[in-house]
């Protein structure tokens, strides 16, 4: 277990912290609160906050190259604009037909490949009932929304590319599945093929939800349920893990100018203290640049 130093954003707290992202042109970092419908926004160099709501659920986000941000919310794929007094204007993209995305049902993980197409997932947001009726999609401009590429998920989370981006992770969160797969990734077509099991975590206590992967192609994985950044081997070995003041860590994302530091966001289910913080440290390795939203 790896000690280190963890620093804590003050005047933040989020019911479902969730992808953060380094956004380099604009050397910030931005996160979401699901519940909440908000976008958050901290200043690399003065972390000065700001935040804007959205009217409806954000759960996922990625840079646009054409400004603003391509958001995975409630009810499609989104474009946000984030304007000066405080809202995020949303523009809808796309969205699977309504057998797809039905009442009680919302995107949650994505961000985009090394080409800048837009992936996210979906799921049923009662964990309890444990629907499998959640789906992978991909969106581009030239070639719309496709899919399910991947169907039958509980929880879709963990979405991440090795730095050549021929390889695709995916993890399920869910307290049944507990599981990260691997799958070779086309990247002319955008298509994952060859799924095989990466992790079984069943026989843990924390829960694969949100990811990253580091230069040295590594897996870093937030154990939710654990408080712990967990870090895996091309291979599947466990390399590495960092003990968190949080215990519901959701995802991990590195950034900072040199992509030396990793930013967790954490979930409150009501147990206050750090619950819910979102926090950074600097893991000893650098991460890998995030693709903007282009294609």
């Amino acid at each position: 277990m790896a000690a280190m130093d963890i620093t804590r954003i003050e005047g933040v707290h989020c019911a479902t912290g969730e992808s953060p992202l380094w956004h380099a042109a604009q050397s910030a970092w931005y996160w979401v609160d699901i519940p909440a419908r908000r976008v958050w926004r901290m200043e690399h160099a003065s972390g000065a906050l700001r935040h804007w709501d959205a009217p409806e659920m954000v759960a996922c986000i990625a840079a646009a190259d054409d400004g603003g941000l391509v958001a995975g919310m409630e009810t499609g794929i989104f474009h946000l604009a984030l304007q000066d007094d405080g809202q995020a204007r949303a523009t809808r993209l796309a969205a699977p037909p309504g057998a797809e995305l039905g009442e009680g049902m919302r995107f949650n993980d994505g961000r985009c490949d090394r080409q800048g197409r837009f992936w996210s997932g979906t799921m049923f947001m009662d964990m309890g009932a444990a629907r499998a009726v959640g789906g992978l999609y991909r969106y581009s401009r030239a070639g719309g929304l496709h899919g399910p590429v991947v169907s039958n998920m509980l929880t879709q989370n963990g979405l991440a590319w090795s730095p050549d981006g021929r390889t695709m992770y995916l993890s399920d969160s869910h307290p049944q599945r507990r599981m990260v797969w691997a799958f070779d990734y086309d990247t002319d077509e955008g298509l994952p093929h060859e799924q095989r099991v990466f992790l079984d975590l069943t026989g843990q206590k924390g829960r694969p939800d949100g990811a990253a992967v580091d230069a040295d192609g590594c897996y870093w994985t937030c154990a939710n349920d654990a408080g712990l950044v967990q870090r895996f081997t091309p291979a599947g070995k466990l390399d590495r893990e960092i003990a968190l003041p949080m215990a519901k860590p959701s995802m991990c994302a590195f950034g900072g100018p040199g992509l030396d530091t990793l930013l967790v966001t954490s979930i409150d289910p009501g147990t206050g203290g750090d619950a819910g913080s979102v926090v950074m440290l600097r893991p000893g390795v650098t991460g890998v640049a995030e693709t903007s939203f282009s294609a």
